[in-house]
């Protein structure tokens, strides 16, 4: 017995900024290239995935800790959108980190940062010494 073909794809289920009309006024996650994340309500959109939240959140997570910092009303370029997602809003209570004041956030993430930096500047220092060179010793930069 043949099964019967499936039904064509709804012409928004490409992948287009019209994907984005199921998630008008719902509240979504949306994580940026440089690594922010950012949680608000999405108000509108336009063709090329620009982005208005509304009661924005600015969610910074260091470790096992985490701080909101509001931002309001928020625009987003489309081309900076890393990921997008609709918070489930049965588990939004349910976050896995601790709230922490916004200091100590600030301070372990300093940290972080300048563990990272001085990573990186090692693991460049061990390329050199094998031969490699970066994008900036190339260009001069």
């Amino acid at each position: 017995m043949m099964d019967a073909p499936l039904p064509p794809l709804p012409p928004q289920m490409f992948t287009t900024s019209a994907q984005l009309l199921d998630l008008t006024d719902k509240k979504l996650l949306v994580s940026l290239r440089d690594g922010r994340k950012f949680i608000g309500v999405l108000r509108t959109w336009d063709q090329y995935a620009n982005l208005v939240l509304q009661n924005t959140v600015e969610r910074i997570i260091v470790d096992d800790m985490y701080c909101d910092i509001k931002r309001g009303v928020f625009i987003v370029r489309g081309e900076n959108v890393l990921l997008l997602g609709e918070i489930d809003l049965d588990k939004e209570d349910f976050f896995p980190y601790r709230l922490a004041p916004h200091k100590e956030v600030f301070a372990r993430q300093l940290e972080v940062q300048q563990e990272k930096k001085r990573k990186e500047k090692t693991h460049k220092k061990k390329l050199l010494q094998l031969g490699f060179e970066t994008e900036t010793e190339v260009t001069g930069l």
